[in-house]
């Protein structure tokens, strides 16, 4: 029996890569609707013949009904623009509660346990208080932040401009998420459980430019700003004052100490090594040139 999937966040990173995955796997009992906000711009961002679209807005309602309908899995992605969890996200567990979802698979955050100031900590607490079947993948920090959130202040001026002090990060790349995603999706073996899944390296952002460096063949280098720097000089770049807290927050764990934990979660589920920092810069170095 053909089951439905609707990923959130579907022109994302990981909600792009997990489609990605999910087509490769060859797996013709699951049919793959992506849930976007512009069904036009969407279908050329992704453009696969073998998915289905939905309209989808956090903000709407209405929206969110229609799209869950006949759903027996998602991937819930929450959108960083997005902080008030009990406005706009807590509609969208509800739902799937009513619609008996079989499982929603949550991207969490690494040490979301002990971090009750990220939005994500109230939406794990949400879903087990509606008594949703879940499975919480909590990575690390993405490499792909680099090759997106931070690509401008590196390819135009050699630079990473983050408040983490000399703290060690642990970095995971998109696409082994997305593989571990596709992966509980489709097996049955995996509700009701947590996964922090890591990289195997934690790097201070001193040893991230010097990879950086080395792969370009440019000298980047890492500004180390205070937090309110980090603050007047995100919010002069327009940033939503909410997305520059959580920024906030995630680089302060790491200026802290507590962002360098590795575990072998990736081993256990995919039966291989996660992808190291320096692959990643090599294959995405197009990106910062």
């Amino acid at each position: 029996m053909t089951e439905k999937i609707l990923i959130t966040g579907a022109t994302g990173n990981v909600g792009k890569e997990t489609i990605r995955k999910l087509l490769n796997s060859s797996n013709d009992q699951i049919e793959i609707i992506a849930g976007v906000r512009d069904l036009n711009k969407s279908k050329k961002s992704l453009n696969y013949d073998k998915i289905n679209f939905a309209k989808f807005n956090f903000k709407n309602k209405k929206l969110i009904k229609n799209s869950l309908k006949d759903i027996d899995r998602m991937l819930l992605i929450r959108p960083p623009a997005i902080s008030k969890v009990k406005k706009y996200i807590h509609p969208v567990i509800k739902e799937a509660k009513n619609k008996n979802i079989k499982q929603i698979v949550f991207l969490s955050l690494q040490g979301v346990e002990n971090n009750p100031l990220v939005p994500h900590y109230k939406i794990e607490k949400l879903i087990k208080e509606e008594k949703v079947p879940y499975t919480f993948l909590r990575p690390s920090f993405f490499m792909q932040n680099l090759s997106t959130t931070h690509k401008k202040e590196i390819k135009e001026n050699d630079e990473i401009y983050i408040p983490a002090g000399k703290g060690k990060t642990n970095f995971i790349d998109v696409r082994d998420i997305a593989d571990v995603a596709s992966l509980v999706l489709t097996e049955k073996n995996h509700i009701n459980k947590a996964y922090e899944i890591t990289g195997k390296e934690a790097l201070s952002y001193y040893e991230v430019a010097n990879v950086l460096s080395e792969k370009l063949g440019r000298e980047i280098t890492y500004k180390d700003p205070s937090i309110i720097s980090f603050f007047i000089k995100k919010k002069k770049e327009g940033l939503n004052i909410g997305k520059i807290l959580v920024m906030i927050g995630l680089y302060t764990v790491a200026r802290l100490g507590k962002a360098n934990k590795s575990t072998n979660e990736i081993k256990n589920l995919l039966d291989r090594e996660p992808i190291f920092l320096s692959e990643f810069v090599e294959d995405y170095k197009k990106v910062w040139m």
